[in-house]
Formats: structure tokens, C-alpha cells, sequence
């Protein structure tokens, strides 16, 4: 049975819903995105400058890349209301800041090259948002509430919380502090699930025909598209994430030295990198701490680990005998109808029944492909270049913005990065 997609509402509004739910979630993202900038700003002074890292952009570089990509798709595009049909690289007039594309667009500046440019000052790149935002609301309002017409509405906007969490992302890597009020920030506490997660038996499903993807009306990602159906054997898997309460015993045992526990590219990364615990958490005095944006806190064992690469959730699952799911196993389990319905914090744990999810991405064990009858749509960059070489991650986490929690949604990485909030669960393998 098919749970409701009542705990995921907003992604659902978002999607699907009309004008007015599209115009405030648009306001809320940008209201966001200032935020951080100002959290930026308060921490770097206006120059924002940051030390290079290839897993980072320029922060004024990534702010005036959200004004632009949101100019570029909708007050440009002359081809908007084709929605995902439109021709991605039909000529645009140049637009408020004729230099943008040679600035921001991501399609044509690599990254270590964003770190060089001449890019406006923060002024000027607040003032290019405020008009950007402006044009789209009154375009907003002056267009049908036709799926076509806002496909380009919906892509800015889901584009902007990306971008958002991003930038959570870096300060984290940073140590940037983020104030507690900030509008869609990694929330704080621990959902009353999680200080009991070792109580939660694993789910048994019995398999079966399951339809991959997204199949519902409104928009899709062109990675969700075609739904499809595929064979699952049954399976149990984790009813919530692994707990440092489960993950650090692996540690504990020297499962960080121990090269049988891991796969060949990830005892490379491991060796590199010269790893001995996960990425943020240290032991001071016979207790774990983690780093969070700039503080050491005492580390909560029962909370989902987090800030772990996809080699160190295979390595674990070797070590424990346990597998990570498919990204099929992982969404059937999402969406079928549990009993014993667990309250939780809103947003903090979405889930349905006795699978929670919502607290960290999980890496799965599938690597980021195209499902059959794959069609590109206009931003062509945002997956094909990435088949092949990225992991599939699905469900949210504590900073994603309530309109990209969906069960449906394929998150991608390269395996390594372990500076994003991802964590994963695990499944049983079969005898």
C-alpha cells in the first residue's frame, strides 16, 4: 500500500502545485540565500574570500550564479512556456549584466577558473538578485498556471535551495558559524526517534514488481523520468540510518587500518586522505566530539553518522556483514505503508510508518544512471555529464529545504566527499 504523500506536502506543492504556493517558496528560497550571504559576509567581510578547494565554489562566485541562472531561464529564455520541450541553447538577448555568462555560467566556467574572475562586488551582486527576483514575480504572476509555463519557475527554485544547502555545506568546511534563526538551517536537536533508533527493528519487504521514479504529473528532474517498473526480491533493510552508536565500534576495532573492510578505490581514497575516522569527529579524553561550523559539541551517538563518503558506508557494511540498499530497495521501502506510526519533529524526520528518513542523505548502492527512455531536458548539464562517475543518494537532510524532501528525488556525488551531510542504512544479504 502506497503511503500518502501527506509528510512530504511542500516538495508535492512545489511540483505540482499552482502560482501561489510557487511565488512563496520562491521568496522563501531567496530569503534564504540572503541569509547565508549575510552569515558569509559577517564571517569573511565583503570580499567573501575563501582558500581554493575543488569542492567548493567562491561564495560570491556561487551567489551571482543563483541571480544568474534564474535570469538566464526565465527572463531570457524566450522559449519558457515549451517547458522541459524548450531548446536549452536558443540565443538569449544579453540581459541586466551583459558579462554574465562569461561570469556564471557553470556550463562554460570550470571551477578552478571561477576563482579567478573579475566578479562584482557584493553590492552590486545584491542588487543583481533584488532586480532578478523582481522580473520573476512579475513574470510569475503574469503567466498560466499551465505545467509548461512554470517548468522554468520550479527549475530556478529548486536550483536556489541546491545552492542553499551548498553553501551549509561549506560552512561547515569553514567553520563559518550560521545563527540559529536562519531561514531553512540545519535544525537543531534530535528528533525523539532518533535518541531510541537502536529500539527499531529492521523492516522485512516481500519484494515484488516496484515502478522506478517519478510518475506523478507537474514537474520531474529528467534523471526521475521514465518511471519504470523493476523486480525486487525481498529484502530487509534498516528502519532508520545507522547510528554512531552502530558506526563507531567499526572505528573502535580499526576498521580505518584494516584493508579487507574495503574496496579497492576506497582503501586508495582511505590511504590518500590517511583517514582514521570519519571526516568532523575526534576523541578527546575517551569521548567523541564533532565539529559543528566551528564549535567541538559532544557527539550524540544515538543521531544518524553523517558526514561519511559512500566508501566509508561500504567499507562499514563489509565490516559488518550488511550491504548498502539499491536505490530501488531504499524507495520502495520510502513509500510503502508501515504500521505503527512514529511522531517526529516536523521536517526533521520525514517517513512513513516505521521507516524514517529526512536526517542525512544516503548513499545507496547504485551509481548514478539514467533510467530507460531517458530524455535530456533543457539544462542538459544538470545529469548527463554525471552518469557513470556519481553515486545515487536518496531522501534529505537536516539542511535541505522543505521543497526538495521527496521520496522520489535522486541526489548524485562522486563517492569521496565526505564534507556533505550524507549517511546511509543498510541492508541484509540474502542467504
Amino acid at each position: 500500500m502506497m503511503k500518502p504523500a501527506g509528510q512530504w506536502a511542500a516538495a508535492d506543492a512545489a511540483r505540482e502545485g499552482d502560482r501561489q504556493p510557487l511565488f512563496a517558496a520562491l521568496l522563501a528560497a531567496r530569503q534564504r540565500t540572503l541569509a547565508l550571504l549575510t552569515a558569509y559576509e559577517q564571517a569573511l567581510g565583503p570580499a567573501l574570500q575563501v582558500p581554493f578547494s575543488p569542492q567548493l565554489n567562491p561564495p560570491l562566485w556561487e551567489v551571482g550564479h543563483i541571480g544568474w541562472f534564474q535570469d538566464y531561464w526565465i527572463a531570457r529564455n524566450a522559449q519558457r512556456p515549451l517547458g522541459d520541450r524548450a531548446d536549452g541553447d536558443a540565443p538569449r538577448p544579453a540581459g541586466r549584466l551583459p558579462e554574465a555568462d562569461a561570469l556564471y555560467n557553470s556550463s562554460l566556467v570550470a571551477q578552478p577558473t571561477r576563482w579567478q574572475l573579475p566578479l562584482p562586488d557584493l553590492t552590486a551582486t545584491r542588487a543583481y538578485l533584488e532586480e532578478g527576483l523582481r522580473e520573476t514575480l512579475v513574470l510569475l504572476a503574469q503567466t498560466t498556471a499551465a505545467a509548461a509555463d512554470l517548468y522554468f519557475f520550479r527549475l530556478a527554485l529548486f536550483h536556489e535551495q541546491m545552492h542553499a544547502e551548498a553553501a551549509t555545506y561549506m560552512a561547515q568546511a569553514l567553520g563559518i558559524a550560521l545563527p540559529a534563526a536562519l531561514p531553512g538551517a540545519v535544525r537543531s536537536g534530535l528528533p525523539r526517534a532518533a535518541r531510541r533508533a537502536q529500539e527499531a527493528p529492521p523492516l522485512h519487504l516481500p519484494g515484488g514488481a516496484w515502478l522506478l521514479g517519478y510518475e506523478r504529473p507537474g514537474f520531474a528532474f529528467d534523471n526521475e523520468l521514465a518511471a519504470h517498473a523493476v523486480c525486487l526480491p525481498a529484502f530487509e533493510i534498516d528502519a532508520r540510518p545507522v547510528t554512531w552508536e552502530r558506526y563507531l565500534p567499526f572505528v573502535a576495532a580499526g576498521g580505518y587500518r584494516d584493508a579487507r573492510h574495503w574496496s579497492t578505490a576506497g582503501w586508495r581514497w582511505r590511504e590518500a586522505g590517511d583517514f582514521a575516522a570519519p571526516r568532523y569527529l575526534r576523541q578527546r579524553g575517551g569521548e567523541w566530539q564533532q565539529r559543528r561550523f566551528g564549535h567541538w559539541r559532544p557527539l550524540s551517538i544515538a543521531a544518524p553518522a553523517v558526514h561519511l563518503s559512500y566508501f566509508e558506508a561500504d567499507a562499514w557494511c563489509r565490516w559488518a556483514g550488511r550491504r548498502l540498499p539499491t536505490e530501488a530497495e531504499w524507495e520502495c521501502a520510502a513509500l510503502t505503508e508501515f504500521p505503527e506510526l512514529v511522531t517526529t519533529a516536523p521536517l526533521a524526520t520525514a517517513g512513513n510508518g516505521r521507516y524514517e528518513w529526512g536526517q542525512v542523505w544516503e548513499w545507496t548502492a547504485s551509481p548514478f544512471l539514467p533510467f530507460p527512455a531517458f530524455r535530456a531536458h533543457p539544462y542538459r548539464d544538470y545529469s548527463a555529464p554525471w552518469f557513470d562517475s556519481h553515486q545515487v543518494l536518496r531522501g534529505a537532510s537536516l539542511a535541505t529545504a522543505p521543497e526538495m524532501v521527496h521520496p522520489r528525488y535522486r541526489n548524485y556525488f562522486t563517492p569521496e566527499r565526505n564534507d556533505i551531510f550524507s549517511g546511509f542504512r543498510s541492508c541484509a544479504i540474502a542467504g
